[in-house]
């Protein structure tokens, strides 16, 4: 393997764990020094300066967050990632918040840990011929070596023009992503724009994306240029694509095999140059059984692919991205806020982010907006994750909501008459009455003189 180049200090009081330790780092492309426990690891770092660190966290003597501490003071620039096999949140918390780069359980992935000492040595002060590459993602915290994993590829795809499909749940960065894809590929200087399909009606984003003429139907008083014209030599985000109709579906990839555009009423298309990007929350090959979702647009989409993971599994980011969003959200309101008391940040961590990053963002600014001291009290976050957690529902629980909301606005509307309430829905009168029952409203309560609100 071609050697990294990177200097990594090693440090474990186990000899056997330390030897293994150093064969890893070896077979990997590093160049590794070792060190038998805190104080020969404090020695070493006089002798030979390395890039970054991986130190065992329980140690005889010096321990690894005390040797952490004693490096933060001498050396603040340098990376230093803990190893340990009495992994937990608190600890996990204490080390990150303390600003440890990363935290790894043993017994430790290989891969795992060679991409997070590549994301180290990015990040290390002794590489600062590297910044200048960070800027493309700079708007991404992250510490998690699946997120380190994922950037890599970006960065490498981006230099292409090939289709990238994004797939994520919601809240979990998608158009970041491809921002930075973007700000990271040859097209750069030109326009990124981006369209979510399914914020907006069939009927307009067709010719939202596609354009039209004058006089192409009733209202088209001028050429209108579409986003994939409009975007000429940039980028454009097709976001929530599970979410494009069949019809359009067929017109798009029509699109992306010509490489050209028919706007509305024109007789003759339009060459365009764009990158597609695509993101979706839906799972697409699913879709692609239901019928739902044109296999081979599917394919044509998806010619390089990248799955975000949930906050959840990248809990590592957790008190980094807190902080960070604290502190902005904390100018915004005009508030001084220094961070989180460490039970505070530990339930953060804990908490399950059904709504990823932007469901903690949302908690943040709630908590900013409450807190009236300097630091962030456990009460207030457990408070807002609650409340956050409330509000993000179930499928089915959603549902029923809509369901008893629109049935009680047809018995309002027709005053109680289901026969009338029935065609208004256009539904049988039995199928009716069994919604009616499933929801428990009678619609004689809705009759006038009774009615319920």
């Amino acid at each position: 393997m071609k050697a990294r180049g990177g200097r990594v200090l090693a440090v474990d009081d186990d000899p056997d764990l330390l030897r293994l330790l150093e064969l890893r780092l070896h077979s990997a492309g590093f160049e590794v020094i070792t060190a038998d426990g805190g104080r020969q690891a404090l020695a070493a770092l006089g002798a030979a300066r390395p890039e970054v660190i991986v130190t065992d966290l329980r140690m005889v003597g010096i321990d690894g967050l005390a040797l952490f501490d004693v490096i933060r003071r001498e050396h603040p620039g340098l990376p230093v990632i803990i190893l340990t096999a009495h992994g937990t949140i608190p600890d996990a918390v204490a080390a990150t918040q303390r600003g440890v780069f990363a935290y790894l359980e043993k017994p430790v992935d290989a891969q795992r840990l060679v991409t997070t000492l590549e994301a180290a040595l990015r990040a290390s002060a002794a590489a600062p011929a590297d910044a200048g590459e960070e800027e493309w993602r700079a708007g991404i915290i992250t510490r998690s070596p699946v997120m380190e994993e994922i950037l890599s590829k970006a960065r490498m795809v981006a230099s292409g023009d090939a289709p990238v499909l994004i797939a994520g749940a919601s809240g979990t960065g998608k158009e970041m992503l491809a921002r930075a894809i973007h700000k990271a590929s040859r097209r750069a200087a030109n326009a990124f724009v981006a369209i979510n399909c399914g914020a907006i009606p069939e009927n307009l984003l067709e010719s939202e994306l596609f354009g039209y003429v004058k006089g192409a139907f009733t209202g088209a008083a001028r050429d209108h240029v579409g986003l994939l014209a409009a975007a000429a030599g940039g980028s454009v985000l097709l976001d929530e694509i599970g979410d494009m109709p069949l019809p359009l579906q067929v017109k798009l990839l029509r699109v992306l095999q010509e490489k050209e555009v028919r706007p509305l009423g024109a007789t003759l298309p339009r060459a365009i140059d764009v990158r597609i990007i695509s993101a979706t929350h839906r799972d697409l090959l699913a879709e692609v059984g239901q019928g739902r979702f044109r296999e081979d647009l599917y394919y044509r989409l998806n010619v390089i692919g990248l799955q975000l993971p949930p906050l959840a599994d990248r809990r590592e980011d957790v008190p980094l991205l807190a902080q960070q969003l604290l502190l902005r959200t904390a100018r915004e309101y005009g508030k001084e806020l220094s961070g989180f008391a460490p039970e505070a940040m530990e339930r953060l961590v804990a908490a399950s982010w059904p709504g990823n990053v932007r469901q903690l963002a949302n908690v943040v600014e709630q908590v900013v907006a409450l807190c009236t001291g300097s630091i962030v009290p456990p009460a207030l976050v457990e408070q807002a994750i609650r409340e956050a957690d409330d509000a993000i529902s179930s499928f089915d629980e959603a549902r029923d909501r809509f369901e008893r909301d629109y049935l009680t606005q047809l018995l309002k509307i027709t005053e109680g008459n289901a026969s009338h309430a029935a065609r208004l829905a256009k539904r049988n009168r039995t199928d009716f009455y069994k919604l009616l029952a499933r929801h428990k409203l009678e619609a004689s309560a809705f009759k006038a003189g009774k009615r319920s609100t």
